[in-house]
């Protein structure tokens, strides 16, 4: 068995009608890792705060590698306001948050939506306003913490959304 190298994989490159929103993140490596993740499942477009550490941040930089210039991205001031703009442009908008109304992540449809947006929370408060979202998928855990960081959260959910709407394209 031999180890590839980055030289030896071909990955399938492809899009997924998926944006990101980030509710104020105010970590810079949870902001890099958010674009590099992101990229890697074929997300369309992330929507930062303003509030949230700069592209420019050295630590941002670093940890997103070059993977900022292959994202498109924009900066927000007004939560709601971004958020009802998505909703106008047929956007899902589906909280990875975790609420007395939650389905597990499994168990939701992705297919039912034309266009996905996975909202992230802040790392100390969640979701600024729960009540815009139109769903919230949790992760189920089975350890004693209830809950793990955003840009893990993050990987989750795309590895379902992208696996779900994969299969439905076979």
């Amino acid at each position: 068995m031999k180890q590839l190298t980055h030289y030896d994989i071909k990955n399938k490159q492809q899009q997924f009608p998926i944006t990101i929103v980030c509710d104020a993140i105010r970590t810079p490596e949870n902001i890099g890792m958010c674009f590099r993740i992101s990229e890697s499942f074929g997300v369309q477009k992330i929507f930062l705060h303003e509030s949230s550490p700069s592209i420019e941040n050295r630590n941002v930089q670093r940890t997103a590698r070059n993977t900022i210039n292959q994202i498109e991205h924009e900066t927000y001031n007004d939560f709601s306001q971004v958020i009802h703009q998505l909703k106008k442009e047929g956007n899902t908008i589906i909280g990875i948050e975790i609420t007395d109304d939650s389905i597990n992540i499994q168990n939701f449809n992705f297919n039912a939506s034309k266009k996905i947006v996975l909202l992230l929370g802040s790392e100390r408060n969640g979701i600024e306003n729960v009540d815009l979202v139109d769903a919230t998928v949790s992760i189920p855990m089975y350890g004693r913490n209830s809950s793990m960081n955003v840009i893990h959260s993050l990987s989750i959910a795309l590895y379902e959304t992208t696996n779900q709407l994969s299969v439905n394209k076979k």
